[in-house]
């Protein structure tokens, strides 16, 4: 019993064979067409799809195949064979004496029958292969080649022979090997570039996840391996990569093997297919069966999706873009096609066995000749889908390579080489090794305006047009230019598309996506997982005051320090400086509260000098009292420079001015509290404490300690003073600008002399507390110094755990604290008496003091 598969092909052959008595006295005749010139070029090409049943079924095979169908596209490769030919016999100036014949065979897909027609070709006979008995062969050289295998065969047998071959299929870097093909010519330019091209067009619809037809042999492999280099380079992914035989019939037995598009093809929208073979229709049958649609298709020029008969409403490749080699217009060739009859080539067989299956002839039993035709029958006339008049790549290398074989004659007949003369029969006897000179130099412009040259050193990189296959409906086959890819054009004007001329497969409405992930956004970057591609990743947003300003970045970028990031991470922004400024609410208050302070002051020191004679003005020394008021002053003032711009000068003068002045006050302080002591502990006359009071040795305590702390910060200024500073981490979006200490061991020098001397001061203080306190501050100098100590005490580690505008703004109320303290204090009680209690300010109030009189200082 067959095999399904095979049971299948024979249902699909059976109306073939029924309609085989009906094409029988066609199909007898020759699969090659001949016609005799002086020269004659000969020609290989894939014109019919066949079916070879040997050892396969028990149908008689007649010479081992059959014929199912004439392919239209690569029947086009022989007109213009044709038409090139007729072209040269025409012009008066190319060979104006040599008329060129042509003849060309069918590629059967069976190695022994390629080397019959070799030997047809090359003996001019078919009966007994190197050796004639009739006439030599008049063929000068051979066209071939869209397959390798085909040149490979053919190459070594004509090389014995240095016989000529040209070959027209795409450019094979194999085949530049002088060594092992030096009688084999390339027509086509170089695809090098075409990679590039292909990429670029990913690249610019951002389609990074593609799949990948590739036909089999070498050149597929190859076309693999750099299309994977220029794709890793550029970041684009293959997502999966299927190698499609070559073999016609390899399909309808292996099917269960090349279940490819449903299982490989749904996960990407784009799909890259290289072909470069004889046969057109094996990538067809490999889609089309599976109906696959919604699917982008990027291919090469080799390939043009022709399926002759087939009407799909929905056609799978409908939107396909081609990288076609750009060429000129050849003039005259439509014209050619529409005049192209059986009755004007009768030794066609091919051209009436087309003609036969296409408009509807009878053939007649007598002569085997065409009958009743469609009127006015025109291969012109027939849909695209059948056949395409416009000349293909694979038809325009060929009529190139005609111009060459007659190019070389032309150069050869000029320089008067020795050619043996005409025989009667019109025969000329010629050797065509003698060519290869003149084909290895021939350079020449073509009919169409292009340079032409067989030389590999110096020939051209293809230039690429992208056409859109449009086929909607099905039989359209629209081949609509949407771009061009120059290679050697300047930097980015090598890649040119419009899109709006592009017409996507059938139910893509819009630009088709193509991605193994979505793209990350503006403010995330690329994370890459293990063990997958690199185009499969995860995004991740940036990092605080890092940037991703566009679509799938792959490292952040960290903003300058002058500036931030917005909360979406996509843009820096300017950074705005900060300090405690004067137009700031907070440095409005602690200003006012420093001009309130100081004003206050200044009222204080006004009111004593006024009441200076006065005995609770003369109390506690009055001297040291308006130097506790001046000195308050400037603390006040002082805090002042803490507000406003930061500069060095105010940087220096910051610190510097408060530690001499808040030392000024402190001292002080504390020499009105030694002097109280001494006031209250002397009690005899003529002792040496009395004389210290008298002499006012408590006074030389304020210099002293002053010039202390003048030293101290001398040696602060001198080695490491305060300088600004920008903080831009502290706070988001903003720029700090502060005076940085400097040395903080100097300051802390400073800072913890001043809190020696207030300790101290306090402790005397303390010890004085329960002195009689009519007219003295023992009791106010110590309540005055617990509240400076207290507010400094607080200070430090708030103003350590603060930043920005709040710690200078802790400093400048810190000082304006302790400041208060001193004044309020020591001074609101005698401002006090001063003003509503004057009858106390008075000798009789002092009297009522249990102490003796000589016990107090005035």
């Amino acid at each position: 019993m067959l095999p399904l598969s095979i049971t299948w092909l024979l249902l699909q052959l059976l109306p073939l064979v029924c309609t085989w008595d009906i094409e029988n006295c066609l199909r007898r005749k020759s699969t090659s067409v001949h016609k005799d010139g002086d020269v004659v070029i000969g020609g290989f090409f894939s014109l019919h799809t066949t079916a070879d049943f040997m050892g396969v079924t028990d149908i008689k095979p007649i010479k081992e195949f059959i014929i199912l169908q004439i392919m239209p596209l690569n029947y086009q490769t022989a007109l213009s064979f044709i038409f090139a030919i007729e072209e040269i016999n025409r012009n008066p100036h190319l060979l104006p004496n040599i008329s060129l014949g042509y003849e060309f065979h069918n590629l059967l897909p069976s190695y022994w029958r390629l080397l019959e027609s070799v030997f047809i070709l090359h003996t001019g006979q078919n009966e007994i292969p190197n050796y004639t008995c009739g006439k030599e062969s008049k063929s000068v050289a051979l066209l071939t080649g869209t397959s390798w295998a085909t040149s490979a065969q053919i190459g070594p047998l004509l090389e014995l022979y240095k016989f000529p071959q040209l070959s027209f299929g795409s450019f094979d870097p194999m085949f530049s090997d002088n060594g092992q093909f030096p009688s084999l010519y390339q027509v086509a330019p170089k695809d090098a570039f075409l990679v590039h091209g292909m990429v670029s067009l990913m690249l610019h619809f951002s389609w990074t996840w593609v799949g990948m037809f590739v036909a089999e042999g070498h050149k597929g492999l190859q076309f693999v391996s750099d299309i994977r280099g220029q794709a890793d380079k550029s970041r684009v992914c293959i997502a999966f990569v299927k190698m499609i035989s070559s073999s016609y019939a390899s399909y309808f037995f292996h099917t269960e093997k090349n279940d490819i598009i449903a299982r490989e093809a749904s996960p990407v929208n784009v799909v890259i297919i290289y072909y470069d073979t004889d046969s057109l229709n094996h990538v067809n049958h490999y889609v089309r069966l599976h109906l696959v649609t919604w699917k982008v298709w990027v291919t090469n020029s080799q390939w043009h999706a022709d399926v002759a008969g087939i009407n799909f409403i929905l056609d799978t490749f409908h939107g396909l873009l081609i990288f076609s080699h750009h060429h000129g217009k050849i003039s005259g060739f439509n014209e050619f096609i529409q005049k192209a009859t059986p009755s004007r080539y009768p030794e066609d067989t091919i051209l009436s066995l087309f003609w036969f299956q296409n408009f509807h002839c009878s053939v007649s039993e007598f002569d085997c000749s065409l009958k009743n035709c469609t009127p006015n029958a025109s291969l012109a006339r027939l849909p695209e889908n059948i056949f395409d008049p416009v000349m293909s790549d694979w038809s325009y290398n060929i009529y190139n390579a005609v111009y060459a074989v007659a190019y070389a004659l032309q150069e050869m007949s000029l320089q008067q080489i020795q050619m043996p003369p005409m025989e009667d029969g019109g025969t000329m006897i010629f050797y065509p090794w003698q060519l290869h000179p003149f084909m290895k130099n021939i350079q020449f412009t073509s009919p169409a305006g292009e340079q032409v040259n067989l030389d590999l050193t110096r020939k051209l990189d293809a230039n690429y047009n992208i056409l859109n296959l449009w086929n909607f409906p099905e039989g359209l086959r629209l081949r609509v230019k949407v771009g061009e890819f120059v290679p050697h054009s300047p930097l980015g004007q090598h890649f040119t598309i419009y899109e709006h001329l592009i017409k996507w497969a059938t139910e893509i409405t819009e630009l088709p996506h193509s991605s193994c992930s979505e793209s990350c956004h503006p403010g995330f970057r690329k994370s890459l997982q293990e063990g997958k591609p690199v185009c499969c990743f995860a995004c991740t947003p940036c990092l605080e005051n890092e940037i991703a300003n566009d679509t799938d970045i792959e490292q952040c970028v960290m903003c300058p320090e002058q500036e931030y990031a917005n909360i979406q991470r996509t843009h820096c922004l300017q950074k705005s400086v900060m300090f405690l400024a004067y137009e700031d609410p907070l440095g409005k208050t602690l200003a006012g509260i420093a001009l309130s302070f100081t004003i206050i002051t200044s009222a204080v020191l006004g009111l004593f000098v006024k009441h200076r004679d006065t005995p609770i003005v003369k109390a506690n020394n009055r001297a040291l009292s308006y130097t506790l008021l001046i000195s308050l002053t400037f603390c006040f003032l002082c805090s002042l420079l803490f507000i406003g711009r930061p500069n060095t000068a105010t940087c220096i003068l910051q610190h510097t001015t408060f530690a001499v002045v808040f030392t000024v006050a402190v001292s002080t302080v504390l020499a009105k509290t030694i002097t109280v002591v001494l006031a209250f502990k002397v009690t005899a006359p003529g002792r040496r404490m009395r004389q210290l009071l008298v002499s006012g040795g408590p006074n030389y305590i304020i210099p002293i300690c002053s010039l202390i702390q003048l030293t101290l910060c001398g040696v602060w200024m001198g080695t490491n003073p305060p300088y600004i500073d920008k903080d831009a981490h502290s706070e988001h979006g903003h720029i700090i600008i502060t005076c940085n200490k400097g040395s903080l061991t100097a300051f802390y020098c400073v800072l913890g002399y001043l809190g020696s001397l207030a300790l101290l001061s306090f402790t005397v203080a303390f010890l004085a507390r329960n002195l009689p306190d009519t007219f003295n501050e023992a009791k106010f100098l110590t309540f005055s110094m617990l509240v400076f100590c207290s507010v400094w005490v607080t200070f430090l580690p708030v103003y350590h755990s603060s930043k920005g505008k709040v710690m200078v703004a802790m400093e400048v109320f810190s000082m304006l604290a302790s400041g208060a303290g001193l004044l309020v204090c020591i001074f609101a009680p005698k401002c006090f008496i001063i003003l509503f209690r004057p009858e106390r300010n008075s000798l009789h109030g002092f009297r009522v003091n249990k102490y003796p009189e000589e016990k107090v200082t005035f």
